[in-house]
């Protein structure tokens, strides 16, 4: 043991009252007692933070008289052992340079006794001194150099290459997993915690895996749960590199209609090297490549294409000028691009949506009106609901129909139009339609007396919208476009109500069903084809302005 490598010692013990750094003659914590020498090898020296399940530490091997990296599980949970016991498994039968060497004996488990007895799982490993990806993109806010990602893919692929040989899938490829050594330079694939066995069963006989991913970058097989193989390393790994290539947040790179990644005008790369990237980000994972050889021979072919091709004949400072103004022009024309892409996509959504609940409250008034479905509908909650709702009364009842086929023309309008990448299910969609508009019916006639309509109606709204937007199968951010959606709508319509843009009296006719005359039939139908269209104006706004600025500030 060498003084000269730390003058203090910091207990490991996640519950240790005083575990801040200690002298380092200490045998035993100051704070709870626990052991300073961990498996009679280790000596904790400096905590370098906390991620995941693990807090992660550099400690002294006394018998290599070197530095090494203990990861430390802090999270008791039985998922979080397996994955953990799983990582120390995988790296300890692995000898390559681009990946983290573990020791046999490495994975131990230490006894804390202060304040309860508790085992910690800990797992030593060869510490990586350098930068993640992550870390050297933010040095190239434009993109990094293409020779630069050209020799990390290179780098990549082999030690994927290496893994699957050996039966073992990453499955958390990002750049922030992706490391430098800081004296060679070379590639280094870190945090195994997700690695798993390559499963040789077809497709159709394999398991399902355990739903384990990173927003982004995993392929929309992993994200399901299905079985994962080879291909969804290459898949991520490809996406890392794009998103290296150009310095820009994946997500500003989709597609919003298809979720594909447009990319190829954000950055100037050989043609060659961005066709083997798109091979890679495929989403079907049979049209990926099927090995890491095949990526390799294709790496190496355009190395050769590269060295044919003639060199430029501008000055250095004209060419990176112009590659900068070309760079800019890309990127005006893709935002102008995109802004029209979600105007439209927007346009065609409210246009749908004022269809759909224009159709569907046709449709409820010739229910209620010209079928005996509402009276029939009417005297049979008389019989049920007497006791609970008694206040309402039964020839209102009819009305209900009405709100319930409107609820659910519009969700069907809505889902029709596809807008917003959402899953198509007009079945949930209608239904919750359906629920919405008859529960926000429902508390209207409970609630709202004349003298509350115009304070009330926002609110009422805003109840009705929530099931609809919820069912509409939105890609992430469900809570976030819900919430949007209703209290959007919902100021829409009660700032309309108070401006006196939607009269009072027409409001209780439409929610009564008091009067049949055309004018106010005609102002029913207008009533529930605006509310469509808002509904799908505050989806659009909560689908390209909310919830990208919600990423941009972190929120994944």
């Amino acid at each position: 043991m060498q003084q000269s490598v730390s003058q203090t010692i910091h207990c490991i013990n996640p519950d240790c009252p005083s575990p801040y750094p200690q002298p380092w003659g200490n045998k035993f914590c100051n704070g709870c007692g626990a052991s300073l020498y961990l498996n009679n090898r280790y000596i904790p020296l400096q905590r370098l933070g906390s991620g995941g399940f693990a807090t992660i530490y550099t400690v002294w091997d006394v018998q290599t008289q070197s530095q090494q990296v203990l990861k430390v599980l802090i999270d008791n949970s039985p998922k979080a052992l397996q994955l953990f016991e799983q990582e120390a498994t995988v790296l300890q039968g692995l000898n390559h340079p681009g990946i983290p060497r573990v020791e046999p004996g490495s994975y131990f488990l230490l006894t804390v006794e202060n304040p309860s007895p508790r085992l910690l799982p800990c797992l030593v490993m060869e510490k990586i001194n350098g930068q993640t990806l992550d870390d050297v993109l933010r040095q190239y806010p434009q993109g990094c150099p293409e020779n630069l990602v050209r020799d990390w893919l290179y780098q990549a692929i082999e030690i994927l290459r290496e893994l699957h040989q050996s039966g073992i899938i990453h499955r958390d490829l990002k750049p922030s997993n992706l490391m430098l050594r800081e004296e060679t330079n070379q590639l280094v694939a870190i945090d195994f915690g997700g690695a798993k066995q390559i499963s040789w069963l077809p497709r159709s006989f394999r398991g399902n895996s355990t739903r384990l991913f990173s927003p982004g970058y995993s392929p929309p097989e992993q994200i399901a749960g299905e079985a994962v193989g080879p291909p969804a390393d290459f898949y991520a790994l490809g996406r890392t590199m794009i998103q290296l290539l150009t310095g820009q947040d994946l997500v500003d790179l989709e597609n919003p209609l298809t979720g594909e990644l447009q990319w190829r005008d954000r950055t100037i790369v050989a043609p060659a090297l961005a066709d083997v990237l798109d091979e890679m980000v495929r989403t079907e994972p049979q049209q990926r490549p099927a090995n890491a050889l095949k990526i390799q021979r294709r790496l190496a072919a355009t190395v050769k294409l590269q060295r044919k091709s003639p060199s430029p004949t501008l000055g250095t400072p004209i060419a990176t000028l112009a590659r900068t103004i070309v760079a800019i022009a890309n990127l005006v024309l893709h935002m102008v691009l995109r802004i029209l892409l979600a105007c439209l996509d927007t346009t065609w959504e409210m246009l749908l949506g004022g269809i759909g609940g224009a159709m569907g409250t046709i449709a409820g008034l010739i229910l209620i009106s010209v079928t005996s479905f509402g009276d029939l509908f009417a005297d049979w909650l008389s019989w049920q609901l007497p006791l609970l709702l008694p206040g309402v009364e039964t020839t209102v009842w009819r009305v209900m129909p009405l709100f319930a086929v409107a609820g659910l023309g519009t969700g069907w309008g809505l889902t029709l139009a596809g807008g917003f990448s959402q899953q198509r299910r007009p079945c949930i969609a209608g239904l919750m339609g359906i629920f919405g508009y008859s529960i926000g019916w429902l508390i209207w006639q409970e609630s709202v007396s004349y003298a509350l309509v115009e304070r009330l109606l926002g609110v009422v709204t805003a109840i009705a919208v929530t099931p609809l937007a919820l069912g509409f199968g939105l890609p992430s951010h469900y809570l976030v476009h819900t919430l949007v959606t209703a209290a959007g709508t919902g100021t829409i319509f009660g700032s309309l109500a108070w401006l006196g843009l939607l009269p009072v009296d027409m409001l209780i006719n439409i929610f009564s069903g008091s009067d049949t005359s055309l004018g106010d039939l005609i102002y029913t139908v207008a009533f529930f084809s605006l509310l469509g269209v808002a509904i799908a104006f505050c989806l659009g706004v909560s689908f390209y302005v909310v919830v990208p600025i919600l990423r941009r500030l972190g929120w994944k």
